[in-house]
């Protein structure tokens, strides 16, 4: 069984400073939903107050419809993962899955018999009697999933569980803990400073930053449709150009910048100062000026990244600029040195504020 959570105008106060300021969100029963953000930006706060270790300063905090404020961390319906993940050396895997049973006073038959049960569902079959020195790293964050689930919680607490991962490695956990959690249909509320993680695991994803949730929406919204300057450059690359808006119409504006005035799409702007942001992917590169939004340019580096071709460039104004090639064969690659055009579609580019900060 898993539970939804709702939180209504949350805030989190550290003496002076707040951090987590007004957050308002609800996660779906059995939805796997990432809060993304850099350091310091809120979203472990907010993990620690749906736990129950830190009170809200401000605001309530609803698990499965019930406010859940003053309940210790061992009576919510939670379970959390640490990023250091906190198994017993000493004991063999099956104990460690099964603790928080013996806590609770479960016989020792029924602890083994529930231990190999989720020792199936994480797939580590034939691991019960191993010790965590005979695993390797990502076996033993299935144990850590596999503990966790052991006292049934009806959400899923993981706070950047896979930092310590290389990257082959993360990248394969990353599907791992994703059909665990749709195996289970458990709430999953993640934590991560990563953006591919939050991408290719969620249903949805909350961007923080300074405190604030900047943007809640599908992964796909989320890169595609940023609603500002700091989720679109905090969540994939851009081009990003200064400027200010000009003539608008039909959702589109053009705007004038020291490389030339170019056409977008506006976005959510107060006034009239904004960037223009375009991504590398979305950039293209000729030897001759597209009909709009085509800036002069003097190739200045070429970096080969394996499944695309990065190219940087220099525009006359001194403006740094690059586009991603997909190296499939069919791209026409420039030399270094070489002048060029990049240029972009109006309707993959936006026009779009800052981030949404305090006042």
């Amino acid at each position: 069984m898993s539970a939804g959570i709702d939180l209504e105008n949350v805030c989190c106060d550290f003496g002076t400073f707040r951090a987590v300021d007004n957050a308002n969100v609800s996660i779906k029963p059995g939805e796997f939903f990432s809060f993304l953000g850099p350091s310091g930006c809120g979203k472990t706060t907010i993990l620690r107050m749906v736990s129950g270790f830190i009170e809200p300063t401000e605001g309530v905090i609803r698990i499965g419809g019930e406010d859940v404020r003053g309940k210790r961390p061992n009576q919510r319906p939670t379970a959390l993962i640490f990023q250091n993940l906190a198994l017993f050396p000493l004991m063999p895997i099956w104990e460690n899955i099964t603790f928080g049973l013996e806590v609770r006073g479960v016989d020792k038959a029924t602890r083994r018999r529930r231990a190999e049960e989720l020792l199936q569902l994480v797939d580590l079959h034939g691991a019960a009697d191993k010790m965590v020195s005979q695993l390797s790293g990502g076996q033993k964050q299935r144990v850590a999933i596999a503990r966790a689930l052991a006292v049934e919680p009806q959400v899923m607490l993981l706070d950047e569980p896979l930092s310590a991962l290389d990257l082959k490695l993360r990248q394969h956990m990353r599907a791992e803990l994703r059909a665990i959690q749709q195996r289970t249909g458990v709430t999953f509320i993640y934590i991560t400073h990563d953006q591919g993680e939050a991408l290719a695991m969620s249903d949805r994803v909350g961007v923080m930053s300074q405190g604030r949730i900047q943007q809640i929406a599908d992964p796909r919204e989320i890169y595609n449709n940023p609603v500002n300057g700091f989720v679109a450059s905090f969540v994939g690359e851009n081009n990003i150009f200064k400027g200010e808006v000009q003539q608008v119409a039909d959702g589109m504006a053009s705007f004038a910048t020291p490389q030339g005035t170019f056409r977008a799409r506006l976005g959510d702007l107060a006034g009239r100062d904004g960037k223009l942001y375009v991504r590398p992917e979305h950039t293209l590169i000729s030897a001759t000026a597209a009909a709009e939004n085509s800036v002069p340019v003097t190739i200045s580096d070429i970096s080969f990244e394996g499944n695309f071709i990065s190219v940087h460039a220099v525009s006359d104004s001194g403006a740094v600029l690059s586009a991603e090639l997909r190296n499939d064969g069919s791209a026409t690659m420039p030399e270094k040195g070489a002048k060029a055009y990049m240029s972009f579609d109006p309707a993959r580019a936006a026009i779009l504020p800052d981030a949404n900060v305090r006042s």
